[in-house]
């Protein structure tokens, strides 16, 4: 039985795909709805440039989660939205194993095979690691 679901959110157009995706089976399912962003901090930088960073990735997904938010309600779910620090996909799974997640859906950029293996691809490690299903949504 699906009774949370979590939806990692990036700002993209397959991560606002995977949102609607999430909603709808979380209406489905009668499940709770989770929202999380992950802020990745840049490799390189002293703490202030990196403090004004993470401030604004957090400024910029707090914009976008009101819409998201008046979507949710509309469809009579009070989803919880989130904003972690780090490698998105590592967050992704520790953040649904501490919150006892039973689905995950993710937005995939679609990427070539070549291109997803020279440089990853979050979608692919949270599969290989979640403890849950976890779709991708194109």
């Amino acid at each position: 039985m699906i009774r949370s679901i979590l939806v990692g959110y990036d700002g993209s157009e397959p991560s606002a795909k995977a949102f609607a995706y999430g909603l709808d089976f979380a209406c489905k399912y009668d499940a709770k709805l989770t929202v999380l962003a992950v802020a990745r901090p840049p490799e390189f930088g002293d703490d202030v440039e990196l403090e004004a960073e993470l401030e604004s990735a957090e400024e910029h997904f707090r914009e976008q989660f009101e819409e998201m938010k008046k979507r949710a309600a509309a469809r009579g779910l009070a989803a919880r939205f989130e904003i972690l620090v780090g490698h998105p996909a590592e967050r992704i799974v520790e953040f649904a194993e501490d919150n006892q997640i039973d689905f995950i859906a993710l937005g995939s950029r679609g990427r070539s095979r070549f291109q997803r293996w020279i440089l990853g691809s979050v979608p692919q490690r949270v599969a290989a690691y979640a403890h849950c299903p976890v779709t991708a949504v194109r």
